[in-house]
């Protein structure tokens, strides 16, 4: 096999994948991939975290499974937890995410895996539609939604900061 630029996420085998129903099992290892995958897009832009730990990143992921409403579904790939995607079933419009890709193995078609499992119950529950939150950075995930439909419709601004004239 030729050796190559790209990043060593890319140049991984992709196994044998596999979605099943998100379960208190997956919790630990779902929040540390969760908050591993969104600091890394954020380091790489040069943006805070979201989330400030792991800890915080399961406990967030706990909640989603303990509040009727929500769909988790988990990936694995060869028997090992490789992410997860939420939806929030409790309105007529869907709301997906977070939807979270081990950064050591992305890029291997997992996170589009979870995508069509959460559109595709979507679809199933008869939703008017489906909505979800992107950061304007991330462009790469930015890609894997427009190519599975969903249309950027209007800005989010987060400010932050103390203001000099309260």
């Amino acid at each position: 096999m030729q050796q190559s630029d790209a990043a060593p996420s890319a140049t991984l085998p992709l196994g044998r994948i596999s979605l099943r129903p998100f379960e208190a099992r997956d919790v630990e290892p779902c929040g540390r991939i969760c908050y591993e995958a969104f600091r890394n897009v954020a380091d790489r832009h040069g943006f805070p975290h979201d989330l400030p730990n792991a800890e915080v990143a399961a406990g967030m992921l706990s909640f989603l499974l303990e509040t009727r409403g929500f769909y988790g579904v988990v990936a694995e790939r060869d028997g090992v937890v490789a992410g997860s995607n939420w939806m929030d079933e409790r309105n007529a419009v869907a709301g997906v995410g977070p939807v979270t890709v081990d950064p050591v193995i992305k890029d291997g078609g997992i996170g589009r895996r979870l995508m069509q499992d959460v559109i595709a119950r979507s679809e199933l529950q008869g939703s008017a539609g489906m909505r979800l939150v992107q950061v304007a950075y991330n462009v790469r995930s930015l890609s894997l939604y427009t190519k599975l439909g969903f249309a950027a419709r209007e800005e989010l601004v987060v400010l932050s900061g103390v203001p000099e004239n309260p």
